[in-house]
């Protein structure tokens, strides 16, 4: 009889940035990053401000172009399409189809205000995705009950609370139904008290197995949520790894000090 024993695959990799750099005008905010994160994995990236954090998200949701390097999501090439090993601009239809993949939660919110928290949910669905409103309703609801947001779906963003709208906001990044969602700093501009809401939603997303890249400066979410950490500093990867193994033993003395400032 065969051996009917096998060893498992290593799964693909869902995003690859390959030697990705980024110049505004003479500042190099990118200085050749790489990474890769699996499907299911909470990827989370610290430092301190103006390290590329931000930036690095926004080239993976195609907000910013990139100066060199590719990124990869799901196989595809971010923004471009390579022909005879030279690349070539996406057109807007393309990269939009791109972007529906990708779900991004911001600090700020940026919320529709004149329209309900359901209503800011269904927007894109029923625009983008041409889903019925019949449909795009009944997820809708689906997502603000999973943020426990359900009896807020008649209310305005002015009539919400910060961690309310961040977690509205996220609810419409999923209504998307995307393969993977960026974070970018969703608790900071959030009172102190307000943080813990939209923290739960997260970590019961990653429960769920959603591929997720996290910028934060919520060590603790990094500690227990995490399954690598990556500490970035004038746009380079310092070090990467088990966010429990860095946290407690950083092996650079710049994540040292930067965490001795933040713990």
């Amino acid at each position: 009889m065969p051996d009917s024993t096998y060893k498992a695959a290593t799964p693909k990799p869902l995003v690859e940035i390959q030697g990705v750099h980024k110049f505004f005008g003479d500042h190099h905010v990118l200085k050749g990053i790489d990474m890769t994160v699996n499907p299911g994995e909470v990827s989370v990236i610290i430092g301190p401000s103006g390290s590329g954090k931000s930036t690095l998200l926004r080239c993976i949701n195609l907000l910013e172009t990139l100066s060199a390097g590719r990124i990869y999501v799901h196989n595809d090439l971010i923004g471009y399409r390579e022909v005879n090993g030279k690349l070539h601009d996406l057109n807007t239809k393309a990269i939009a189809a791109q972007r529906r993949e990708i779900g991004m939660v911001f600090q700020r919110f940026n919320l529709f205000p004149h329209k309900t928290a359901l209503q800011n949910v269904i927007e894109a669905p029923t625009q983008v995705k041409r889903q019925s409103k019949a449909a795009a309703k009944l997820k809708a609801r689906e997502l603000l009950e999973m943020v426990g947001l359900s009896d807020r779906a008649n209310f305005y963003p002015a009539q919400l609370s910060g961690g309310q709208q961040q977690r509205v906001a996220i609810a419409r990044a999923l209504a998307m139904e995307p393969e993977l969602m960026l974070f970018d700093e969703p608790t900071s501009a959030l009172d102190p008290e307000l943080v813990g809401d939209v923290l739960e939603v997260m970590k019961n997303l990653a429960k769920s197995g959603m591929t997720m890249i996290v910028v934060t400066h919520e060590i603790g979410f990094a500690r227990e949520v995490g399954d690598t950490l990556t500490f970035m500093d004038a746009g380079v990867v310092v070090e990467s790894g088990n966010p429990r193994e860095i946290i407690a033993n950083p092996q650079h003395a710049r994540t040292k000090e930067f965490l001795s400032r933040v713990l």
